[in-house]
């Protein structure tokens, strides 16, 4: 019924006014349209880059998946449930680990961090030996640890330094006697390897073997803090829970990467969400200009919208050849700024320009179709709104014009 407006709604948009003015504000509508949409994508994109480098760190650190205890800091599991739980499908390694805070003493400096007990099989759940920088990963027959470098650097601790060694210290668990008056457990350690991966985890973590961790808090051979397992992309959490908790005859947790790290995952998502209400509102701004040309085109015309009405066009169908104009001007432009904001982020992914300043690692940006259609889908909401306040009660004014 409306074919007609869509027909001069488009040629509108492709042909010229016969005043500069008007062909100046219609252009310029047109390239704020185009830079607002790929600003949006690129902030986006841009962060999602950002978001995955830092997560990065935190992945290559903490495992998959973590079972710990309802109740209490240390559960026991013996060797064969361990077998039970690497045999679930989609596991792919099962590690135990103990983790407790710790007081570290060296040459008169001191420091508190928290000490990681692990037994071998933990590197096939998380690769940490790959981050040693300096020195050797643990050898698992003696008193040795690996530290971040911000606990060294912190102590002064050198790697294989035998003329002091490093000493931890935790408060006993038991009662003490009368002929028993020292409240704390001691032992010594050789640091034979230094991690790195961000400041904060270098200065919190250090690790040893397990045997060494359960004889400083004087727990028996299968009492642990947690179980780490590496599972495959395909393993959700609610099935790995499913499947997991008729093997404890008592309650545990399973707990996700990200909710080991539940405080930087919000951090991150309220940064997101930040940064897109930010250009969100840039792109309202840019908007305006669509308003202000369609307001301008709609003054202009309107000799030929008393030709339109004397033709037979009614009121309804003029408004929307204005309507259909202002949605033209946001898409196409939403379309252009899509495709130039997808061209400079693929361009940085595989052909870096910008770097992070100081260094020569090039910014990271990612690009997902999800940011194509979260930009779409705010380009056309806003536009629509922006194009009915425009047009709002264009209408009414036509139906006053005399056929």
């Amino acid at each position: 019924m409306y074919a007609y407006s869509f027909k001069i709604a488009l040629r509108y948009f492709f042909s010229k006014s016969s005043q500069t003015v008007i062909n100046r504000i219609n252009s310029f509508a047109l390239f704020m349209v185009i830079i607002a949409t790929a600003s949006l994508f690129i902030v986006l994109s841009a962060f999602g880059g950002l978001k995955d480098f830092g997560l990065s760190f935190s992945e290559s650190f903490d495992p998959d998946y973590e079972i710990k205890p309802q109740q209490g800091k240390y559960f026991i599991v013996s060797d064969s449930l361990l077998s039970q739980i690497n045999r679930l499908p989609g596991v792919e390694a099962v590690a135990p680990q103990l983790e407790e805070k710790v007081f570290l003493s060296y040459d008169e400096k001191n420091q508190v961090a928290y000490l990681k007990a692990i037994d071998p099989n933990y590197t096939k759940v998380v690769p940490v030996n790959n981050l040693i920088t300096l020195g050797d990963w643990l050898s698992f027959n003696g008193a040795d640890v690996v530290l971040g470098f911000g606990v060294a650097g912190n102590l002064g601790v050198g790697v294989y330094d035998y003329t002091t060694f490093l000493k931890l210290t935790v408060p006993k668990k038991k009662k003490q006697t009368l002929l028993d008056q020292n409240p704390f457990t001691q032992t010594s350690a050789l640091v034979v390897g230094l991690y790195q991966i961000n400041e904060d985890l270098d200065k919190k973590y250090l690790f040893s073997r397990l045997e060494l961790g359960q004889n400083l808090l004087g727990l028996t051979s299968n009492q642990y803090s947690s179980v780490v397992v590496k599972a495959s992309n395909t393993l959700s959490q609610e099935a790995f829970s499913h499947e997991l908790k008729p093997l404890f005859n008592f309650p545990v947790n399973v707990v996700s990467r990200a909710q080991q790290n539940a405080a930087l995952y919000k951090m991150l998502n309220v940064e997101h969400i930040a940064i897109y209400f930010v250009f969100t509102l840039v792109m309202l701004i840019a908007l305006f200009n669509v308003v202000g040309a369609l307001i301008m085109m709609i003054l202009d015309k309107q000799d030929q919208m008393m030709i339109l009405r004397s033709l037979g066009a009614t009121p309804s169908g003029i408004h929307q050849i204005f309507f259909i104009l202002g949605l033209l001007i946001c898409s196409i432009g939403g379309v252009l700024g899509l495709l130039l904001g997808s061209a400079l982020v693929l361009i940085q992914s595989y052909f870096p320009f910008i770097y992070v300043p100081g260094t020569r690692l090039s910014y990271p940006v990612v690009y997902d179709i999800n940011n194509l259609f979260i930009v779409s889908a705010t380009l056309l909401t806003l536009g629509v709104l922006s194009t009915a306040w425009a047009t709002r009660g264009l209408g009414k004014k036509i139906k006053n014009y005399t056929v």
